[in-house]
């Protein structure tokens, strides 16, 4: 039986510090992905209010729904550079902060137009984590587990589409009237704020 060095089982314990750190660092840049599947569905939900509110004509509502796609696709294509300069993790932070304030400005929305400008702003965080949530994952991941782990964040998209056809579900029971496509939109502020904080 081989006997342990120090040095055996400092890195014994360096890998178990890893394995912790990995594990929270893919958990919450995985949540990303949540959020990109999260945003795209939950506008379902909300089209007859705010076909309703707003007033909208087909055109419109068009619009309003596609605005966080055109958002994804600019953040996606402009996320490398935040990610060079600060770096992935940094970035990524920026990417959190866009889905909270979409999350509570689509929530508060005032008119139509903000309404817009914010899910435009959801779209850039989600675009932008994307292309950034793999990256970070894929950097932090040892090699023989890379591909499992980035695959959390693709699952995640998915979940993240289950989760809001759920979340508008629960929040059209709790019978809000009125307050009730704002609240299926505010809830995206919560699995949000710890994406202001990756490990």
């Amino acid at each position: 039986m081989p006997v342990l060095t120090e040095q055996d089982t400092l890195t014994e314990a360096g890998r178990a510090q890893l394995n912790s750190y990995l594990a929270k660092s893919t958990g919450i840049a995985g949540l990303g992905g949540l959020l990109f599947g999260f945003d795209t569905a939950v506008i379902a939900g909300t089209t007859g209010a705010l076909s309703h509110v707003y007033q909208l004509t087909p055109d419109r509502l068009g619009l309003t729904v596609s605005s966080a796609v055109w958002g994804t696709v600019v953040g996606s294509l402009l996320a490398g550079f935040p990610g060079e300069r600060f770096g992935r993790r940094n970035a990524l932070k920026m990417m959190g902060i866009l889905y909270v304030v979409s999350a509570l400005g689509c929530a508060m929305a005032w008119n139509w137009h903000s309404l817009v400008l914010f899910r435009f702003i959801g779209g850039l965080g989600i675009g932008g984590s994307s292309v950034l949530g793999p990256m970070y994952i894929a950097e932090i991941a040892p090699a023989e587990s890379r591909g499992r782990l980035v695959g959390v964040f693709q699952f995640n998209v998915v979940l993240g589409i289950l989760v809001a056809y759920l979340s508008n579900y629960l929040v059209t029971l709790a019978g809000l009237g009125a307050a009730e496509w704002r609240w299926e939109f505010g809830v995206a502020a919560a699995p949000a704020e710890p994406t202001v904080h990756p490990s």
